[in-house]
């Protein structure tokens, strides 16, 4: 090469193998000329500060031997790099283990750190975080070595990790997991974390990886001083953030404190996991007070209590361990068909609805009972509970399950369990998991006080969104099917599933028996006058209505698919699904998975 002599050995030096006996300056890099053997400098052609050219000889050296006392030339072990001692040092200075005091408090109170709860999350030696060096924004009003202290990684740890390896060996799967870390200024935004979750959703958009966010924290943090901005509203971490939905997974985990921005983060996700004692809010009491609208504690502002109930909440964990293992849990229906699996004795599905058409029962025990053992996780459970939505699996294979609970307002669908089912199956359809509908309703919930709930709006969400799903459906009807609510509970008809099948214990109609002779034949009725009598001829219409529109009844006509044995169940559904044609999906199925 061409370049400059910045140094050279003298002759008569011993030069050990490997080392340099000149050293060359071209284009501002410093190149090494070494010998691959231990040799004697002979002469020197050259000076410092000479310019060469390519094909220059340089010096003249010979092959030497010499004891390990005498001087040389070459690389010399000088001990640890400072560069590198500097880098460990700074990674280390953000671990929990160099901060003795916030990680004491943190456990003090019961809760494990934000990356403690990653480290559980992902499967060992996989996470690769993002911005673990990054500190807060305050270069202006704090030292930089404070800073690093006290703000390790502004707040937020994330990154990149394997999760639930174990349960599909030989097939990867990613996703990136982001903690607040409340330890750091209350898990507040600050503008630096802002941007390393700017920098991770794009990540998980361009790998289409799920996301897992554990979202604690107090929102928007007034304190940082080192941008040039105002408001902040021109940050991208929303938009990203919300575009994110319908194309990835998306998981929110929360406890204690969740307000405004990490509550805004939390209500994007595709699921919300909350622990016992957690409080989610659009605003804190200082955002309360702000506004002049009073002042509260925050543990008054959002409880548990309060979002378990009102649909906020999908999944309530005892801990940050508990909540872990749902997120990997809720994770795996995502990731494929599982490779151990087992089945409750379908046998005993015969005999879960009572012989006595009028007798409640726990649709429960026919989930539990029908799908894979220990794969059944009913989410919003304590929401819109005449409905029932949960994701399952039947050999190995996940399903999200839709089921009427006879035991609230015997199955009827209110405004609350229509919009519970109907977000659900676009949660399904845009992750490609098949549906299975359980049908036992009366029909839709009818009364004046119901309507006031907007319930004409409400039901007709299960029409729309059942009719345009994608993913296969099977329906079975295990007891009442009446009316406008079995038609929405089957996409819209008996015909419109892959297959409508339906127990011994079905029946079928327009409305419910009771109602439709109430109805057809008031007249006749009201023409008995012993009430007595009437009463035995109305049974007796009912007993007539219902052999005309029972199971076995409707399956003559053709308008379900078949009348069968409940422990034939699974056969039907597993012979569907794996008949249905899989694809390859680019991008979104749908815009977005409804928040609602």
């Amino acid at each position: 090469m061409q370049g400059t002599v910045l140094t050279v050995a003298s002759a008569g030096s011993l030069v050990r193998a490997g080392g340099a006996v000149v050293v060359l300056e071209s284009m501002k890099m410093q190149h090494d000329v070494t010998v691959d053997r231990p040799s004697r400098v002979v002469d020197v052609k050259v000076r410092v500060g000479d310019t060469v050219m390519a094909g220059t000889v340089l010096v003249d050296v010979e092959e030497a031997e010499f004891s390990s006392d005498d001087a040389s030339v070459g690389a010399h072990d000088d001990g640890p790099r400072a560069d590198l001692t500097d880098v460990i040092a700074r990674h280390r200075a953000g671990l929990d283990g160099a901060r003795g005091e916030a990680t004491s408090r943190r456990h003090s109170s019961g809760r494990r750190t934000a990356r403690e709860n990653v480290a559980d999350l992902v499967d060992e030696d996989s996470f690769v975080e993002y911005g673990p060096l990054v500190i807060a924004a305050q270069r202006r009003r704090r030292g930089v070595d404070d800073l690093i202290a006290r703000t390790p990684a502004d707040g937020l740890v994330g990154g990149l990790g394997r999760v639930n390896g174990a349960l599909f060996p030989g097939r990867e799967s990613r996703v990136v997991a982001m903690s607040y870390d409340y330890t750091v200024l209350a898990g507040t935004q600050g503008q630096q974390n802002h941007r390393k979750k700017d920098r991770l959703f794009d990540v998980a958009e361009r790998l289409r990886v799920p996301v897992v966010f554990f979202a604690e924290g107090g929102g928007g943090r007034p304190g940082d001083t080192d941008g040039l901005g105002v408001s902040g509203l021109d940050c991208w971490a929303f938009h990203d953030f919300a575009r994110l939905s319908g194309l990835v997974p998306l998981v929110g985990i929360t406890g204690g404190y969740c307000f405004a921005g990490n509550a805004a983060i939390l209500g994007c996700c595709d699921v919300v996991i909350a622990l016992e004692g957690s409080n989610i809010g659009m605003g804190g009491p200082a955002m309360i007070e702000g506004g002049g609208l009073g002042v509260f504690e925050p543990t008054a502002i959002g409880p548990l209590a309060v979002q378990r109930h009102n649909g906020v909440v999908d999944l309530v964990a005892r801990d940050d361990a508990d909540a872990v293992r749902l997120a990997k849990k809720y994770l795996s229906y995502f990731q494929g068909i599982t490779v151990e699996r087992s089945s409750p004795d379908q046998t005993r599905l015969r005999e879960v609805v009572p012989a006595n058409r009028k007798k409640a029962y726990d649709m429960h025990d026919v989930v539990d009972g029908l799908f894979d053992n220990d794969s059944v996780l009913e989410l919003r459970r304590d929401f819109g509970v005449g409905m029932i939505t949960a994701l399952a699996r039947v050999d190995g294979r996940p399903v999200g399950v839709v089921a009427n609970n006879p035991l609230h307002l015997a199955g009827a669908i209110d405004s609350d369990g229509a919009d519970k089912a109907a977000r659900f199956m676009q949660l399904c359809d845009a992750f490609d998991l098949p549906i299975v509908t359980l049908v036992d309703t009366p029909g839709m919930m009818v009364g004046p006080e119901v309507e006031e709930t907007a319930l004409v709006r409400h039901c007709s969400r299960l029409f729309v969104t059942g009719v345009n799903v994608t993913v296969p459906v099977v329906s079975v009807v295990v007891r009442k099917s009446y009316g406008l609510g079995a038609q929405a509970m089957m996409a819209g008809s008996t015909k419109a599933p892959l297959a409508c099948v339906a127990w011994p214990t079905g029946e079928f109609g327009g409305m419910g028996l009771e109602g439709a002779v109430r109805l057809g034949y008031r007249n006749e009725l009201a023409a008995i006058t012993d009430p007595t009598e009437r009463e035995a001829t109305f049974q007796q219409m009912v007993d007539r209505m219902y052999e005309h529109g029972k199971a076995l009844s409707v399956s003559t006509h053709f308008e379900i698919d078949d009348v069968i044995d409940p422990a034939d169940t699974r056969r039907w559904i597993t012979a569907v699904f794996d008949s249905a044609p899989t694809y390859a999906r680019q991008g979104k199925k749908r815009p977005n998975v409804d928040t609602w």
